[in-house]
Order: C-alpha cells, then structure tokens, then sequence
C-alpha cells in the first residue's frame, strides 16, 4: 500500500515538474491527476478537477466534436499541436496548443488518456503586435524615438548632405545607411561600405582614396580605390571615429572641394559620391581630447540620426524576437512554433549589450540547438548578461485596484505589467484573491 501511495507521490512530482499543462482521464472521462501548470492555466485546483469530467474542468471549444483524448481513443492514434481555445474558471479564454495520446496499463489495454497543453498566449500576442508595427526599410519598430527617425529619412535621403549616425554596436547603423541609399536618387548606383577602424593607416588611405602602383611595400599595382568605386553612389564611412587624424584632414578636403588624390599620386581626381558616416563613440568628446578633428565633425554633422540602443526600446524585443525566430527557422528549414515561459522571460528581462546583433545571435543559436517545436530556456545562454529592470510583485491594493480597472481580464494584466499569466497567477494565489 505504502509502495503504491509513493509510486503516486513520485508520478505526481514529474508531472509537476513539466512546464506544460497535464491530466489524465479515465475511460468514463473523468480526470485522474492533474499537474500544478494544469492547475494554473484553469485555475482550477486539483483537489476540484480530480474525480470531475474533464469537459467541466477544461472547457475548451473543441470538447463536444472534436474532443482529442476522446479522437485519440477512438482512432488509436497520437493527436498533436491542435489548436483550441480554453475557458479558464473565470470565463477568460485563452488560446492553447494540445496534444493527447492513449494511456495504457502493463498489458496494453487502454485505460484512458492523457492530454498536454501549452499557452499560446504570448505567440498570438506576438503576431498581433507585429500587424500594428511600423516596417520601414527592412526595420521593424514600435518605438516612438524609431518611428520619428523613420519619418525624416525620406527627407534626408532626397538631399545630398552629409549624414551621421550614431549608436551603440549592434543597433542597426548599416541598415540606416542602407535606407537612406535606397532612397536617394543614387539609388541605381553603388552603396560602397568600408569600416575605418578594420585596417592600419596607410592601408586604410589606399582602401579609400586608391593607390599607385609602387607608393609603399606591398602596392604592385595601382588600385582605384572605394571613393571611385561609390562613383555615381553613396560611401558609407562606418566606424567614422576611428579615423586616424592624417587621414581626417585628407577626408575633409574631399568633403569641401570634392576632390581627392591617391596615395602616391599627384593627378586630382573630382568625387562624385554621398557620404554617409557612422560610429558608436562620442565625437564631441573625441574633439574635447584632441582625437577628431572639430572642422570635420561639423562637416559630418550636418544631419545626425541617435538610433537608440535596445533597452531603450524594450517593446521591440517581442517583435524582433518573432522575426528573429521566422529568419532561422527558413534559414535552417526547422518548425518551431515559439518560447517557453522560461525563455520568453529570459529573453524579455535579458540586458542586450551587443543590442540586435547580439538578440539575433542568441535566437539563431536557439534555434539551431532547438530539437522540439517550442526554444526552452536550456537552449539560451547560460551565462546571461544582468537582467533589465524586472517587474517587481505588486501589493495586494495594486494588484486589486489593476483587476477592477480591467474587469478581471488576467491577459490584459499582464500586459500590463508585462509579464506572463504563470507570474500573475502566482500573485492571485499569494494574495488570496478571487
């Protein structure tokens, strides 16, 4: 008997231990175990779902026709990533993902069944949130700050000015660059990118204004350079504050005069190009400690763009995750239907210090380690970077006058609060209200 009740214990601490919705039910359809995930989902104790029907306990609108323990029974067969949308004890719907299957005893004879379910609550928020995003240019954002730089930039691109962006590593100031190309009138001509802090001086000189043959060791021949290759086009001068000086006030001649020499050579050559420079450093101070030269930045600062960085435009990381998770699926040919609680609050609270680069890093390697249809927190990093503020538990009177205020609405509470229907439910529970 003792054997028998810790078998029963045992089962019921693993049941427990699964992030997704699970009970049992007997061939009369009754529910048998039930697991605390169950519980919180429904909310629904288990003390009031064991010996129930599971129709009055997990209401859902496919419970009458197309019940899938009841399919699973009938036909023999494994029912997997339905669809349905349940109704909780307090009458909120919420959508859910199903799977049943026949449970069987030692000798193969089919005893009931078992269902598993999972909240599809923060997919279907992300597909929502991403029909009311404002696209522009390949970016996507709801940001107020992105969304007034994405308002000027046709107006910037239509001109020939000069333009600065400005922003941390990793926040998009190629694609900015990108945009404005594909708006100007250069258009059909060339986008040229060089990254001035990627090579040494004198071969950074050559890579930019070109090279005769014979001007240092090394030059065996003469090369055009990335000025002549822009012809027509735009130059994106990426990194602009790593410059060195020599060749800052080189660049400010051809940004006045629109001529150039190359390295070795005497023949003045005319620049037909747009500039375009970028940099994640502070060229006010650059200028205060002597390192960039101050008639050059306000050459370059004609037009500046600040793309601000990540966590600053915290209601993007929904919609970037999602599309992240789009990019990698198609790149890698994988079905993945979303996050797990445990990751969606890893990758909500996450501190991105290496911003959108590092945020589709994370979800590429995510999905490539993904082996199931849904990225668990095991697949994130596991030495996260310090979390961004984290929603701290409200007080029993926040959380009260929060209910009354959206009619008991517990998804758009927690939209609210931005955090998970598991978390506020926990709240409800500590608090004791009903």
């Amino acid at each position: 008997m003792n054997s028998t009740a810790d078998n029963n214990l045992q089962l019921q601490t693993i049941l427990d231990s699964v992030a997704d919705g699970v009970f049992t039910v007997d061939n009369e359809m009754r529910i048998t175990s039930f697991n605390r995930a169950a519980e919180e989902l429904t909310g629904f104790s288990r003390s009031e779902a064991l010996g129930q029907p599971c129709c009055e306990i997990f209401r859902t609108n496919a419970c009458f026709d197309q019940c899938p323990v009841r399919q699973a029974l009938a036909d023999n067969t494994n029912i997997t990533h339905r669809e349905v949308d349940l109704l909780d004890r307090y009458n909120h719907e919420i959508p859910v993902s199903v799977n049943a299957s026949v449970l069987r005893n030692n000798a193969g004879h089919a005893i009931g069944g078992v269902e598993t379910f999972r909240d599809l609550s923060q997919l279907r928020a992300l597909s929502q949130e991403v029909e009311h995003t404002f696209s522009f240019q390949n970016m996507i954002s709801r940001n107020p700050q992105m969304q007034q730089l994405f308002d000027i930039l046709p107006d910037i691109a239509c001109s020939d000015v000069t333009a600065l962006i400005q922003g941390d590593s990793g926040t998009g100031k190629e694609l900015f660059a990108q945009a404005l190309h594909n708006l100007s009138y250069r258009k059909d001509k060339p986008l040229v990118i060089i990254n001035c802090g990627a090579l040494p001086e004198q071969l950074l000189e050559a890579e930019i204004f070109g090279v005769r043959k014979g001007a240092y060791t090394g030059a065996v021949a003469d090369r055009s350079g990335r000025l002549n290759a822009a012809k027509g086009g735009t130059l994106f001068l990426d990194e602009i504050g790593d410059l060195p000086l020599a060749l800052q006030v080189k660049l400010l001649r051809v940004l006045e005069n629109n001529e150039y020499q190359a390295l070795g050579s005497d023949e003045t050559r005319h620049a037909d190009v747009r500039f375009i420079a970028a940099t994640h450093r502070d060229l006010s101070q650059q200028v205060a400690n002597n390192k960039f030269r101050q008639d050059l930045y306000y050459r370059l600062n004609v037009v500046t763009l600040k793309i601000p960085a990540l966590d600053e435009r915290s209601e993007d990381i929904p919609l970037l995750l999602n599309m992240g998770l789009k990019k990698f699926c198609a790149k890698y040919n994988k079905k993945i239907n979303g996050f797990s609680p445990k990751a969606m609050e890893f990758l909500l609270t996450h501190h991105y210090q290496g911003n959108i680069r590092e945020l589709l890093n994370i979800i590429e390697r995510a999905v490539i380690l993904c082996r199931h249809h849904q990225i668990e927190a095991e697949q994130l990093p596991t030495s996260p970077s310090p979390v961004r503020n984290k929603r701290q538990p409200l007080s029993s009177t926040e959380l009260r006058q929060l209910i009354k205020r959206y009619r008991g609405n517990r998804q758009q509470i927690a939209n609210h609060l931005n955090i998970d229907r598991t978390t506020l439910w926990r709240w409800i529970k500590k608090y004791h209200i009903e």
